[in-house]
């Protein structure tokens, strides 16, 4: 088989700025071990997140230059909200200024006091805006995605019988919503099938709980099925994208991801009312219905990128890009998810570093070590991000203790793979000397973006 090679060719570059080992372990210090107090311009490779860091096209940056910024009607508005209704079949379209937008404004309308949202596995400004409203955040997830070394096709699944026993514990009246993520970024990267979107939608439906998709990565979740589905092979991704929205009541959508755009996201349902609602609390917090919070700009920017992500040519340099680097990490010993999610690598802390035990935020420690060693900027998801306190103020550890890098669209070449490799392999052997980490300050929520940490002596 050839190499797969990046289906672009590059126009524009960036200059990366080199930092010596010793320069980085001072910046860690003052940092305080945290990698998003860390300024861009001393990041060599950064892996932090997916959102928002894509290189757009040269059609995303003509169509910037067509952006009509009319404050109400605007023609790159219709251009928007057509795309997303061609997409995925559901005919009320909000724009907002980004995922979270999108999520405050749906949960501060469906949450409360008493309620449930409950999901494959929620991230974190999901849950916690569904938290902020006073609702409870519930992960169902399936057997096979508690378990990172455990290759399994569709480990981002829900666990349907766990949600029918829920329902029946709690009654579907708390239960206001059903979210389904795909593909499952705080579970891996991993995709949901279809069959189990089909299943949650035929639960949902018996008990009346609408079902909304967090559509992030649509397509590459949509890629996984056409490769790992029985009955896909043949079906073209944006026949497979709509037969994914058919069963969801609406989405939300985070447009920083799979639309490769800088800024932006979407609501979209079938409810009418709903979306009135939306709308009304869209005006007081994002802006008039039309451009939600966005330039006229970035409405195109989006626009375009919704349609040119689901190139398959695309979708499979992708996939086998960050499948490059998983099976590379396998074959040093490296513990990670199996098998590659679709945006990023992840970690397997705990198995990576067994001496730091949890609440000593073992993927912490790891995200600091892959810093100072090679420049490599990535992001804890396990007990810092998720974890919670109980009533003694002890730590109550989250599911996975995994250190994510999420590899941005079109930017990175093979090359920076390669090098990437290279750091965590060398990492790995030298793992032994890494120490845990204690929290010196943390905010109440979200306290991953800003808390600050010491090692551990």
């Amino acid at each position: 088989m050839k190499t797969i090679i990046e289906p672009f060719r590059i126009k524009s570059v960036e200059p990366i700025y080199f930092t010596t080992r010793e320069e980085r372990d001072h910046i860690l210090q003052q940092a305080f071990y945290n990698p998003f107090l860390i300024h861009a311009d001393q990041v060599l490779i950064d892996l932090l997140t997916d959102s928002g860091t894509s290189a757009m096209s040269s059609n995303q940056w003509a169509g910037m230059m067509q952006g009509d910024e009319s404050y109400a009607g605007s023609t790159s508005f219709f251009h928007f909200e057509r795309t997303i209704q061609d997409i995925t079949g559901l005919p009320l379209v909000i724009p907002t200024h980004q995922g979270r937008a999108a999520e405050k404004i749906l949960f501060s309308l469906l949450g409360g006091k008493g309620k449930y949202i409950v999901s494959n596995t929620l991230f974190d400004t999901t849950r916690a805006n569904i938290e902020f409203s006073g609702a409870e955040g519930v992960d169902l997830v399936c057997e096979e995605g508690k378990h990172p070394s455990l290759p399994a096709p569709f480990k981002g699944n829900m666990d349907t019988v766990a949600l029918q026993k829920f329902i029946q514990e709690k009654g579907a009246a708390h239960i206001p919503l059903c979210v389904i993520t795909v593909t499952n970024n705080s579970g891996g990267g991993q995709p949901v099938s279809m069959q189990n979107i089909r299943e949650v939608r035929s639960i949902c439906q018996a008990h009346g709980i609408p079902l909304f998709i967090d559509a992030c990565r649509f397509a590459e979740n949509a890629y996984f099925i056409k490769q790992r589905e029985t009955g896909y092979s043949d079906k073209t991704i944006p026949i497979i994208v709509r037969e994914m929205f058919s069963y969801a009541d609406g989405c939300t959508m985070s447009a920083k991801k799979d639309a490769f755009a800088n800024i932006g996201g979407f609501l979209a349902m079938h409810n009418e009312v709903l979306a009135q609602q939306c709308r009304n609390m869209l005006i007081m917090t994002e802006g008039f219905p039309t451009y939600g919070g966005l330039a006229g700009r970035d409405l195109e920017a989006i626009a375009i990128g919704l349609t040119e992500v689901m190139d398959e040519h695309y979708l499979q340099y992708r996939i086998r890009s960050t499948e490059y680097l998983c099976n590379k990490l396998i074959a040093a010993g490296v513990p990670v998810m199996q098998p590659a999610g679709g945006h990023a690598i992840y970690l397997d802390a705990k198995e990576f570093l067994p001496h730091i035990p949890v609440d000593q935020y073992p993927g912490q420690a790891l995200v600091g070590a892959l810093y100072v060693h090679g420049g490599i900027r990535s992001v804890e998801i396990g007990s810092l991000m998720f974890g919670k306190y109980d009533a003694d103020k002890q730590l109550i550890p989250a599911q996975l203790e995994l250190v994510r890098l999420a590899i941005p669209r079109r930017v990175y070449t093979q090359s920076h793979i390669d090098y990437v490799s290279e750091v965590i392999i060398e990492v790995f052997r030298d793992r032994d000397r890494i120490k845990g980490l204690a929290i010196v300050e943390e905010a109440p929520m979200l306290r991953h973006f800003t808390a600050k940490l010491k090692p551990i002596q």
